[in-house]
């Protein structure tokens, strides 16, 4: 059969798929599973539009990776087909490993293990199942390949994916202070001495797309009403788990059942491949039909959590640069104890306390590298004339605290 498509994006228009291997690897179950998994997980509940999926942003990240080969084969960088197509199948399958909601439930239903080394193990299985054609695309993503903007191209500060989601999830947010102008990127970037670069003329989309990125972990990403939602989440899944491993029987799909019941390690993983095919099996709609399930449960504290997130009863939230005092947790926690009339140590399921950060730019370590006309190679931060550059790549902390609204202080 044909598989050379052709996909109509929303954000770049078509994207063709250059590759049988490429095509056959998007058909794979673990890989159409990304179609039901949102990319911003709650935060629709904030902006109605932000229904895309991790599918809709491994796609666009893809396209991006074959334009960016096109553009630096033209530079005269040395590219083969084979780097061109593997560079293609990292970018794709970078995000393969999230669960379900994406980075909402990464510390609930499994503990300690991040999307990243998820990511590696599905590639390491499909590259079984696809009798090693996919060596060459783990390397790039382990960056275990000498030429090693490959790897900057996959994971940096100016990576293929930041590109995409950025401009990607702007697009479907409405947000528009997180445009950022791919394309001129995109025409800017280099490789010298096999690292990859931005050439000097491009450093004004560089300080805006950092800019970008401030603005929408701000208003997208650390949106407070979000953040409340997702810790929302985050305390349903706690207590599904606290009682499906006290025996107490939950309804859920086999899948989400054996991660709720069980504390899985990556070890677990390694040795079991069984495992995962299992968590390649869950997605967001293994979790919003549990949920609505459970809104109908014996437990009071279950039951109450699951009807306020459906009905968008969410926490009322505080977010403040300076810490959260004592007093005032205590406070919300007696109150709590008082209104709701239950446990001191079954509190904490009705409110939530924790930090965010902005880490909008990390000066060294991977540095988004500036090659001057002079041929030297500077650093952004001190390459930009702007002050607030400098200002942005210290990492800005906010602590929150949320509670039920009909919990006055």
């Amino acid at each position: 059969m044909n598989k050379k498509k052709i996909i109509n994006d929303p954000v770049y228009g078509f994207i063709s798929l250059e590759s049988d291997l490429i095509y056959d690897l998007i058909q794979h179950p673990y890989f159409q599973r990304l179609r039901y998994i949102k990319q911003l997980g709650l935060s629709d509940l904030v902006y109605p539009g932000a229904l895309h999926t991790r599918f809709h942003h491994a796609l666009g990240a893809m396209h991006l990776m074959s334009r960016v080969m096109r553009n630096l084969q033209l530079k005269g960088v040395e590219i083969s087909e084979q780097e061109a197509e593997a560079a293609q199948i990292a970018i794709l399958l970078h995000d393969i490993g999230h669960g379900p909601l994406s980075h909402a439930l990464e510390e609930t239903l499994l503990q300690d293990i991040n999307h990243e080394s998820l990511s590696y193990l599905f590639m390491k299985e499909l590259n079984k199942q696809f009798n090693g054609a996919l060596s060459l695309a783990i390397q790039f993503f382990r960056n275990s390949y000498p030429r090693k903007f490959f790897h900057q191209l996959v994971s940096s500060q100016l990576d293929i994916d930041r590109l995409d989601y950025l401009r990607r999830d702007s697009f479907f947010t409405g947000v528009m202070e997180g445009t950022i102008g791919v394309d001129r990127i995109i025409a800017m970037l280099n490789v010298h001495r096999d690292q990859l670069v931005v050439e000097e003329k491009g450093i004004f989309s560089i300080e805006s797309f950092l800019h970008s990125r401030r603005l929408m972990y701000w208003q997208v990403y650390l949106h407070k009403t979000a953040l409340s939602a997702e810790r929302m989440m985050v305390n349903i899944i706690r207590r599904a788990q606290y009682l499906m491993q006290a025996g107490e029987p939950l309804p859920a799909t086999d899948a989400l059942k054996n991660f709720l019941m069980h504390d899985y390690k990556i070890t677990d993983f390694n040795e079991r491949v069984e495992l995962l095919d299992l968590f390649g099996q869950m997605d967001d709609n293994d979790v919003w039909g549990a949920i609505k399930c459970w809104r109908s449960s014996a437990d009071a504290i279950l039951s109450g959590l699951c009807n306020r997130l459906l009905q968008r009863e969410l926490f009322q939230i505080i977010l403040s640069t300076d810490p959260i005092k004592k007093s005032m947790v205590e406070k919300v926690r007696q109150e709590i104890h008082q209104v709701y009339g239950i446990l001191r140590k079954d509190t904490n399921y009705l409110y939530s306390l924790g930090t965010v950060s902005n880490e909008a730019y990390i000066s060294g370590g991977k540095s988004i590298n500036i090659l001057t006309k002079k041929g030297e190679i500077v650093d952004i931060a001190q390459a930009s004339d702007l002050p607030s550059i400098k200002a942005i790549s210290k990492i800005v902390e906010k602590n929150y605290l949320c509670w039920p609204k009909n919990v006055s202080l």
